[in-house]
């Protein structure tokens, strides 16, 4: 099931959006704001955005900006009342991937969105590195100075995550969300028993572990 993060400020908009989406089998979820928008991609992974023009705090194209400059590559459908050419090249040249303009069809914007998710994804490379360490995707193999270490699947999985993300802060419910299949009733602690793990093959006799825990927040990868 595809999900799909709909940034938009009208409520009975985002929630005719919330409805007719659900009805077609996707999982959706809603920001009222750019500033929440941008918070919600930050720390969860969707597979398309539905993007309002015109926001209370930032405006979509602000967004958008933003959210590619920080190398989000989620394909990002514009919706505005603006229907000048050159409105749709800004939009367009800001990094959204379609554009739809208001009123519209709600079968429309269904067929848009499943044409984004059929596009090819965007190439991850099969070979990861952060400081001494090195995971071959394709041969589900990791080596720290040339010495292979041995990894669980779902250690391999996060360690991978994480390798994909260096620098970044992921709470443990957005590594749930991203990491773990849908139907697991694995929890917070899960992930931090998994981090021990790693931390203990990775990193047996380092004082300071590469990957962070940030009280209160979440985990971080640090690659410096």
């Amino acid at each position: 099931m595809a999900k799909i993060l709909i940034i938009e400020d009208d409520q009975d908009v985002s929630f005719s959006l919330q409805s007719y989406l659900t009805i077609e089998k996707f999982h959706v979820e809603v920001a009222s704001n750019g500033v929440e928008g941008l918070e919600k991609l930050q720390y969860y992974q969707y597979d398309v955005v539905i993007l309002d023009w015109k926001l209370p705090d930032i405006t979509g194209i602000e967004v958008l900006r933003e959210f590619r400059s920080s190398g989000g590559k989620t394909p990002v459908l514009m919706l505005t009342g603006r229907q000048e050419a050159a409105d749709k090249e800004t939009g367009l040249d800001s990094g959204a991937d379609d554009y739809l303009t208001k009123p519209f069809h709600a079968k429309e914007l269904s067929a848009r969105i499943r044409a984004l998710l059929r596009r090819p994804p965007v190439f991850q490379s099969d070979t990861l590195r952060a400081r001494d360490l090195v995971l071959d995707v394709k041969a589900r193999k990791l080596t720290k100075d040339g010495r292979e270490i041995p990894l669980a699947p779902m250690e391999f999985a996060l360690l991978e995550f994480l390798m994909r993300y260096p620098n970044e802060v992921f709470t443990p419910e957005a590594l749930l969300n991203r990491v773990w299949p849908s139907d697991s009733d694995a929890s917070p602690t899960t992930i931090r028993t998994c981090i021990k793990k790693i931390r203990q093959k990775i990193e047996p006799d380092e004082v300071e572990s590469m990957i962070k825990n940030l009280p209160g927040v979440g985990y971080r990868l640090d690659t410096d």
